[in-house]
């Protein structure tokens, strides 16, 4: 099914410090401000749009609240989440991959004030999205720094 886009290998999830500050709101709202940048962004044809988009955030942080250190909702709802695959009918090359690292930037510039994101932890947590994503790079296109696979939730 990859057969030209190998498996990268693990790497460290994002420390559990931010969803002990965040909660499960919090990642909630983290995702949201990420999706509303997604919604502006060259890969946008790659979401919904309205009313849409944000119901995709909304089952998006449900993964995101497991892999920052929640309860497994999103396993609890959709199954194991398999990322590769759920991302598959979507071409993602590593173009769209540099846009949606980009999509980031400036919710993390704001996360600390405005969502008590632990400042100290922005970069590990920027780290792990670069990793994350070249997890899910599926096309042809150009190319940006690959990482290394995300670690499944915990569950």
């Amino acid at each position: 099914m990859w057969p030209d886009f190998p498996k990268p290998p693990p790497a460290p999830r994002p420390h559990p410090a931010i969803y002990e500050a965040l909660g499960v709101d919090g990642v909630k709202n983290l995702i949201r401000a990420f999706y509303l940048e997604l919604g502006k962004s060259p890969v946008a044809h790659l979401f919904p749009t309205g009313e849409a988009l944000m119901t995709s955030a909304d089952n998006s942080a449900l993964f995101w609240i497991t892999i920052m250190g929640g309860p497994p909702l999103y396993e609890q709802k959709h199954g194991k989440p398999m990322i590769r695959q759920r991302h598959l009918r979507f071409p993602i090359t590593g173009e769209a991959r540099a846009h949606w690292l980009a999509c980031w930037e400036p919710v993390l510039a704001e996360a600390p004030s405005t969502l008590g994101f632990p400042a100290e932890h922005i970069d590990g947590f920027r780290a792990w999205i670069n990793t994350f994503s070249a997890w899910i790079v599926n096309a042809e296109g150009p190319a940006s720094d690959q990482g290394a696979e995300p670690e499944e939730p915990r569950g």
